[in-house]
């Protein structure tokens, strides 16, 4: 998939292993920031960008070093590819870190 800057994006599945050290880089707190999560969700499911691997993010600044990255047309573009099964399935995980 391209973004509105031209640039190639690769998304990976994101697994339960990944949602999980996801939550565990966020920290408690941000963990249970829905908007926050989700932002980070999406970025994380970026795999590679114009073909340069992506790593997954191991911590907060990490993630936000990725969201910055990506910026609105990145993120934009990694959550209109998601299926909307998967973009729902990622909308449970996040509700349910909270519990």
């Amino acid at each position: 998939m391209t973004d509105a800057l031209g640039r190639r994006l690769a998304l990976r599945s994101i697994t339960a292993l990944d949602k999980l050290r996801l939550f565990k880089a966020a920290g408690p707190v941000l963990a249970q920031n829905e908007p926050w999560l989700g932002m980070a969700l999406l970025a994380c499911s970026v795999h590679a960008i114009d073909d340069v691997p992506v790593p997954m993010p191991a911590n907060e600044h990490q993630i936000e070093a990725l969201v910055a990255r990506l910026g609105d047309s990145g993120i934009a573009a990694a959550a209109e590819a998601l299926a909307p099964d998967e973009a729902v399935s990622m909308a449970d995980t996040v509700v349910s870190a909270g519990n």
